[in-house]
């Protein structure tokens, strides 16, 4: 809370962990009165809001990541995009870029968002949820609750940015892109992937 005496220590120990400005973490070690867990946590939540600000921006810049799965069967390609030449040469971006091509190759993701996922697709799954509950007498009534359930499932299924990270389920791809965003400073965004396997069709 405004007023409370906060140590050097304190904003030094919050900085180390957050990497934020000095004065950032001295405000909300303010906000937070003195509470380091809290403060770091108001950090994330406000770095996360701008960084969704920034989604509005143009983002231009950017690498194409290209991984090769062991045993070179599998391979995905990537476009990481960002609003500066900088950030586009930082590790944590080009870093994010790999990480975002490794889910592709292994999650073998359809879309990259669930705007994307073409209407008939998402009625024909409707189609199909539907004749699931009248197959298993589910009442009428929780029919719409039951489909929309099994659409938001399919969607973190096939869509990139909605389906869980490899390396930490508790996020999604599309979050572990907003944080690095909050701390890169810039609009970061997944433009487009493809991904191939030796042997088979392109659908």
């Amino acid at each position: 809370m405004p007023g409370t005496q906060i140590s050097a220590q304190q904003v030094k120990e919050l900085r180390a962990e957050t990497g934020a400005g000095m004065m950032d973490c001295k405000r909300v070690l303010e906000e937070a009165g003195g509470d380091l867990e809290k403060a770091a946590r108001l950090l994330r939540e406000k770095g996360l809001a701008s960084a969704k600000k920034r989604q509005e921006k143009v983002a231009e810049q950017g690498v194409i990541e290209v991984y090769t799965h062991i045993g070179q069967q599998i391979g995905s390609m990537v476009e990481l995009n960002c609003e500066t030449d900088f950030v586009a040469r930082n590790s944590e971006f080009l870093e994010l870029a790999h990480l975002v091509a490794l889910q592709v190759a292994a999650m073998n993701p359809q879309y990259l968002e669930r705007e994307s996922v073409p209407d008939e697709a998402v009625a024909g799954k409707k189609a199909v949820f539907k004749e699931m509950c009248e197959t298993e007498g589910k009442p009428e009534k929780s029919w719409d609750n039951i489909i929309n359930g099994k659409l938001e499932k399919y969607f973190q299924e096939v869509c990139l940015l909605e389906q869980p990270f490899v390396k930490d389920p508790s996020i999604t791809v599309g979050e572990l892109v907003v944080q690095a965003a909050a701390r890169l400073g810039e609009k970061v965004a997944v433009r487009r992937f493809t991904r191939f396997q030796v042997g088979a069709d392109e659908e």
